[in-house]
């Protein structure tokens, strides 16, 4: 009876791991976008939730990266891209160590951090995982693209990794690569995310299928994908009359998360073009309760401040993001967190959270549309556009979340 409860509570916490740390990834090689720019996206899952973006110029290269709103955040980044147009993200992967009795672990923010400050290329990250002092203290999928076309997954655990590329015909005919929370060359019976890796998988190859790789694409459907692989269950569908309406539902395994505390999606630099056009979209915060806002490393220091790193260590739309999630699982005692009330998300009056963000984010979208059309590659001039551009995200972010939810974002 012993050993069964002790079974049974490794099980459990083998369940809950997998269940905080529970990410969801793609990269595409940009031979298969319309653009030819590399697309590298995570939506990521942690124990904290308060996320916000810094700006470094601690390494050889300047970098944008995700950070815990915590005291560490100097020594980890959770994903992000530099000034060489080299960007990286990754996932827990849970079964690269199997049988490694290895204690050091958890290293995986660090790692990403050194890789930003000091890579340029795929080339220089392989180098670098290969000259770490072993064991390198990681069980993870580390995705990477370059700006010189190079894009692929590192299955990476304390003593090697394995090279996943998406440039590979063999490997990816249509040049993606998905990765949840388990290592395909790893041990297939162990690991977590089989159910979002259905998910994601069905979402991009329809996006392939119909030519919709932009970004707005992509985070409506991958950061906001309602659609549970196994269950069928489709929450857009069937939709509570209003907001008043309560309907709760168990709101696990899909790809957003009561866990989600991000998203990036980087935009790379096509092979050959300059670096400076790479960009990165991020939802620094729960992507059911924030709008995707954009950010170029050759714009430098200076960042729209909804998102950048305050000195409480918070970002402002993340908080205001916590506030409205706490509106979408108001039940706080047991089981309760996990419960999503999807009336106060979506509803048939179009009163939903989300239903209210969506004509906003739509307007950051067009109007960053029409900025990287006009901007200049490089230089003084794009730098000043974008700066001004930033002003009026902010501006447009602080107002419209002041309108709609009585939230102030500062």
């Amino acid at each position: 009876m012993k050993k069964l409860t002790v079974i049974a509570i490794l099980l459990a916490l083998a369940g809950a791991s997998g269940e905080v740390w529970s990410c969801t990834t793609f990269l595409m090689s940009g031979k298969h976008t319309p653009d030819g720019r590399p697309l590298l996206f995570k939506n990521r899952d942690t124990g904290t939730l308060d996320n916000a973006l810094v700006y470094f110029t601690d390494g050889k290269y300047d970098y944008i990266g995700i950070v815990d709103s915590k005291e560490s955040w100097k020594r980890e980044v959770w994903g992000g891209l530099n000034s060489a147009g080299f960007a990286i993200m990754n996932t827990a992967a849970y079964n690269n160590n199997t049988g490694d009795t290895t204690k050091l672990s958890d290293r995986e923010g660090e790692v990403m951090k050194m890789a930003l400050a000091t890579c340029a290329t795929l080339a220089d990250f392989e180098k670098m995982l290969t000259g770490m002092p072993k064991p390198i203290g990681v069980d993870a999928n580390f995705g990477v693209i370059d700006a010189h076309g190079g894009a692929a997954y590192y299955e990476t655990g304390n003593f090697g990794f394995k090279k996943i590329d998406a440039n590979d015909p063999a490997i990816a005919p249509f040049g993606l690569l998905i990765r949840t929370n388990h290592s395909f060359t790893g041990n297939p019976e162990v690991g977590f995310g089989y159910i979002r890796y259905a998910a994601a998988s069905e979402a991009l190859n329809t996006a392939l299928a119909q030519k919709e790789l932009d970004p707005q694409y992509i985070i409506n459907n991958l950061s906001r994908n309602l659609n549970h692989s196994l269950t069928k269950i489709n929450l857009r569908e069937n939709l509570p009359a209003s907001a008043d309406d309560a309907t709760f539902t168990y709101f696990e395994d899909y790809i957003p998360r009561p866990s989600t505390a991000s998203v990036m999606l980087v935009v790379g630099a096509a092979k050959g073009e300059d670096p400076a056009n790479a960009m990165m979209w991020t939802l620094t915060g729960f992507p059911l309760t924030t709008v995707a806002v954009p950010v170029w490393v050759s714009a430098g220091r200076e960042m729209p401040a909804v998102v950048s790193m305050k000195d409480n260590l918070h970002a402002p739309l993340c908080d205001a993001g916590m506030a409205l999630k706490r509106r979408l699982f108001p039940i706080k005692r047991g089981s309760g967190p996990k419960y999503l009330n999807v009336a106060m998300l979506l509803n048939r009056e179009n009163t939903g959270i989300l239903q209210k963000l969506a004509p906003v984010e739509n307007e950051i979208f067009i109007r960053t549309a029409q900025l990287v059309t006009t901007m200049p590659p490089k230089g003084k001039q794009q730098k000043e556009m974008i700066l001004e551009h930033y002003k009026w995200i902010d501006s447009y972010i602080i107002q419209s979340y002041r309108e709609l939810f009585g939230l102030e974002v500062r």
